[in-house]
């Protein structure tokens, strides 16, 4: 059976990012591992804006090269999709403050448990280690 992870917009944004090389080199196999199918890669619509917005703002990778990977990852049959709805928000929004992590974290791991997912990989240990059901799996410290 495949591993089954969902991916946190971080190590996206560490596979396509050249100034951070060992770190690019581990995200860039675990996300070619899901394109070849090796990993179950799972990501929400609210990951995919992440991605969005940290290339196109932090990172400065041009438009069109951001377009084709964002539009990539939404276009593989290897990557599975998930969305959040109103009552996921609504959740989101009564656990943030209970759980003291970030409300987007909180939105990520609502829409997790609501379609059975419990494993993230991340870099975020801090946040998403204080919200229940969720388990860490950060690549860097493996």
């Amino acid at each position: 059976m495949k591993d089954e992870l969902f991916f946190d917009s971080n190590i996206i944004c560490y596979a396509y990012d050249l100034t951070e090389p060992s770190k690019r080199d581990v995200c860039l196999s675990l996300v070619e591992g899901v394109f070849r199918g090796q990993i179950m890669g799972i990501i929400s619509n609210q990951v995919l804006v992440e991605i969005f917005n940290a290339f196109t703002r932090k990172l400065g990778v041009p438009l069109d090269k951001t377009n084709i990977i964002v539009s990539s990852v939404i276009a593989s049959k290897q990557w599975y999709k998930l969305d959040y709805n109103h009552k996921t928000l609504l959740r989101a929004l009564e656990n943030s403050q209970s759980f003291k992590s970030p409300f987007l974290d909180v939105l990520i791991s609502e829409t997790m448990k609501e379609n059975g997912i419990s494993r993230i990989v991340t870099e975020n240990e801090k946040d998403f280690a204080k919200i229940p059901g969720i388990v860490v799996v950060n690549p860097f410290k493996q």
